[in-house]
C-alpha cells in the first residue's frame, strides 16, 4: 500500500464537508497484522507507517510510555526476519538490559517513523477542524500476542513463563458464526492491572484522545466478561467466560476522555442486561446496528428503529457486515416483507436504511462508504471468523461523483 497523501486526505474530507458529513470515523490506525487486520496489532500505541507523508518530526513528547519498547522491539523484530517475541533468543525476549542497550542506534528509525506519523497525524487533525469533520477512531479492546505492549508488559497478560497462552480470546456462537470466533489475541491479567492503578489503560485512553475526538472501544463486552478460548481448539465453541473488571476500569477511561459521550460502546452481539446496565451506569453510548432490526420479534428486537433510544449511535452496517445491497440480495423473505411496508417506491434499499437511520433521535449516525455509494458484496471490508481476504477494499475518486 502506498502512504498517505495529504492532498488525498483533504480532497476527502472537503468531499465529506461538502456533502454534509461531520464526524469520519475509521478502522484502527495502528500497525495490521499479516492478514491486513488493523484489530490484532502489534501495538495498541503506535501509528502505521503507512500513514506518513511529512518526513519532518513531530511533537512526541507525551509517548514516553510506549515509544522506546515499540522501536527496541520494531529493531528486534526485524534483524529476525519477523520472529514473533516469545521466539526470540531468551536474553531479547526477556529484556535484558544489557542486551537491549545493543539495540539502541537500530531502534532510533522506529522512532523517527512515528515521530513522522505524529507530524503526518497532526496536519490531518489540524485541516479535519479547520472543515468542520471530527475524527473518530477505534480501539480493538484486546492485544495480539506478538505485540510490543505484551513483550513489554508480560505482567499484564495471562501468560506462562516462557510468555506464551493457555486460553485467547475470541467470541462464543452468534449471528456472526455459527461455531464463535477465535480471535487469538491474549487475556488479561486483570488483578496486575489494578495492582498498577490501570496505568497501562489510561496510557492506551489518553493516547487514542490526543488521535481523535471519538473513540469506541471495540467488544466493549470484554470490560464486563471475555469468552476464553483453549489455544489448541481450532474455534470458539469450548470457551469459557472469564470476569472482567467493570465499573473499577471504566472510571479510569473515562477519567482520560473530555466527556462520557465521546466513548462509544461496542456492544452488538449477544448482550447480557448486566453488560447493557454497565453501558448505562458510566452514561456511554451504545450500538445498534439496522441490518439486524427487521427479523424475530420486532417488538423485541434491539436493533429496529421503534427500540432504538438516545443513548444509542445508529450505525447503518459495521465493517463486519456485508454492504446493505448485498445484505439484501441474501435476505430472508421475512426481512424482505418487513423493510417492503417501510420502503417509499422511488428508494433503494440502501436509501431506505438510511432514512430510517437519520429519523432515529440518536446523536450520531454513521454511514459505510461502500453504503454511501451503494456497492454490493465485491466491496465488503471483512467476513468475521475468515483469516484471508479481508480489510482490502478501496474505494476511488471516481465513485465519489
Amino acid at each position: 500500500m502506498p502512504k498517505i497523501d495529504r492532498n488525498n486526505c483533504l480532497k476527502f474530507l472537503e468531499w465529506m464537508s461538502k456533502n454534509g458529513y461531520s464526524v469520519w470515523q475509521m478502522l484502527p490506525i495502528n500497525p495490521p497484522d499479516q492478514y491486513n487486520s488493523p484489530y490484532s496489532s502489534t501495538s495498541a500505541f503506535a501509528g502505521w507507517d503507512k500513514i506518513s507523508f511529512d518526513e519532518s518530526e513531530g511533537d512526541i513528547d507525551n509517548e514516553g510510555f510506549w515509544l522506546n519498547d515499540w522501536a527496541y522491539y520494531s529493531a528486534i523484530k526485524e534483524e529476525h526476519n519477523g520472529a514473533p517475541w516469545f521466539e526470540w533468543p531468551e536474553k531479547l525476549r526477556d529484556r535484558d538490559p544489557v542486551e537491549l542497550s545493543k539495540w539502541n542506534e537500530k531502534a532510533t528509525r522506529f522512532i523517527r517513523q512515528q515521530k513522522n506519523f505524529q507530524n503526518t497525524w497532526n496536519t490531518i487533525r489540524t485541516d479535519a477542524r479547520n472543515i468542520g469533520v471530527e475524527l473518530f477512531g477505534d480501539i480493538p479492546i484486546f492485544i495480539a500476542h506478538d505485540s510490543a505492549d505484551v513483550w513489554a508488559h508480560r505482567d499484564l497478560f495471562l501468560l506462562d513463563k516462557n510468555g506464551y497462552p493457555e486460553f485467547v480470546s475470541g467470541v462464543p456462537p452468534d449471528y456472526f458464526s455459527e461455531t464463535g470466533q477465535k480471535w487469538g489475541t491474549v487475556l488479561y491479567n486483570w488483578a496486575a492491572h489494578k495492582a498498577e492503578n490501570w496505568r497501562w489503560w489510561k496510557e492506551r485512553i489518553s493516547r487514542a484522545f490526543r488521535l481523535f475526538d471519538y473513540v469506541r472501544i471495540d467488544h466493549f463486552r470484554g470490560i464486563h466478561s471475555s469468552w476464553a478460548v483453549p489455544v489448541g481448539d481450532e474455534d470458539a465453541r469450548n470457551g469459557h467466560w472469564q470476569e472482567g473488571p467493570g465499573d473499577d476500569l471504566l472510571k479510569q477511561i473515562i477519567g482520560c476522555a473530555p466527556h462520557p459521550s465521546k466513548i462509544i460502546a461496542e456492544d452488538l452481539g449477544i448482550i447480557p442486561t448486566e453488560v447493557t446496565e454497565l453501558r448505562k451506569r458510566n452514561n456511554l453510548p451504545g450500538m445498534i446496528v439496522l441490518q439486524f432490526g427487521f427479523d424475530g420479534n420486532l417488538e423485541k428486537n434491539p436493533n429496529n428503529p421503534i427500540n432504538i433510544s438516545e443513548d444509542q449511535i445508529v450505525y447503518v452496517a459495521t465493517h463486519d457486515n456485508d454492504t446493505t445491497n448485498g445484505w439484501w440480495e441474501d435476505a430472508n423473505q421475512e426481512i424482505k416483507a418487513n423493510l417492503s411496508k417501510l420502503k417509499n417506491e422511488s428508494e433503494t434499499i440502501v436509501q431506505l436504511l438510511i432514512r430510517l437511520a437519520e429519523e432515529s433521535q440518536t446523536q450520531m449516525i454513521v454511514i459505510p462508504l461502500q453504503d454511501i455509494l451503494e456497492l454490493g458484496s465485491d466491496s465488503r471490508m471483512n467476513i468475521p471468523g475468515k483469516s484471508t481476504g479481508n480489510w482490502t477494499w478501496k474505494f476511488s475518486w471516481d465513485d465519489l461523483n
